[in-house]
């Protein structure tokens, strides 16, 4: 059985100011989307990109994480403790932030900028998907350091007990979900984005991805304990996930049935 290290969540002070590991790593994320940005749009796989575009997608995509993880938590998780205390939507510091709604909000701003660049919004969107999932597992690994969203409890080997929360062994949920949508998923959209793709196939096999491995991981993360288990006792992390999955086939489905249709048959149109 192990024990979670019970990590200081201030990395460091600079005077009177705390840095957080948290907002390390939503910086280390930030930082691996530029680094992988430049790379990907020096492969010119996708016409049209310079790595200049991925400096000015990130200062949208900074917004959209933010704003949109934030009003996801509040609308999807905790609507009327937010409607009666409204103030506290302000407060980032004291944690709540949600993947779909910085998700939605990522989307919102990644439409601004394809319009803004003249682009076409699928294209922009199976651009960015490869450069997320190394963001989302630095976010994971914030959540194991500040021990927030651990698991369910569980009696494998490596179950890891929580002294904030009680004296349970639980999955260490967070590490899952660092090594699957993070680590995995990055391995396989990057290999798969190396070649040319019909537009949409990436963001489509993005949604699939995701959804499916945070669908999966979720039977092993702790429910909200202000919500718990939801109809069919599913959380509210598979409810979200599920929309994903479908739009991602149905996405990918399209992406290359037009694909296909748009290839000269032997005998002409």
């Amino acid at each position: 059985m192990l024990v979670h290290p019970q990590f200081d969540p201030v990395a460091f002070h600079v005077g009177p100011l705390a840095v957080r590991w948290y907002g390390l790593m939503y910086l280390a994320g930030f930082v691996l989307f530029v680094v992988l940005g430049k790379i990907r749009a020096r492969q010119n796989l996708l016409t049209g990109w310079h790595p200049r575009d991925v400096d000015d997608m990130l200062f949208f995509g900074v917004f959209g994480v933010i704003l949109g993880g934030r009003l996801g938590y509040v609308l999807f998780y905790k609507p009327l403790y937010y409607l009666a205390h409204p103030l506290e939507v302000f407060a980032l510091w004291q944690g709540g932030m949600s993947f779909h709604g910085g998700f939605l909000g990522v989307l919102i701003a990644l439409v601004l900028f394809a319009r803004r660049r003249h682009k076409r919004w699928l294209e922009v969107t199976d651009f960015v998907a490869p450069l997320c999932p190394l963001g989302l597992a630095a976010g994971r690994l914030g959540n194991f350091i500040n021990g927030e969203l651990w698991g369910r409890p569980a009696s494998v080997p490596w179950a890891m007990v929580f002294p904030q929360v009680d004296a349970v062994p639980r999955h260490p949920s967070q590490l899952y979900e660092f090594g699957l949508e993070g680590i995995v998923l990055f391995v396989l959209l990057w290999f798969y984005a190396r070649r040319r793709r019909p537009v949409g196939a990436v963001s489509g096999l993005f949604l699939i991805g995701y959804g499916s491995l945070r669908f999966l991981v979720e039977y092993a993360r702790e429910p909200d304990n202000f919500l718990g288990v939801l109809a069919l006792g599913l959380s509210m992390g598979q409810w979200l996930s599920l929309p994903m999955i479908v739009i991602g086939v149905g996405l990918m489905l399209w992406a290359y049935w037009r694909a296909g249709k748009a290839q000269p048959t032997l005998f002409g149109p």
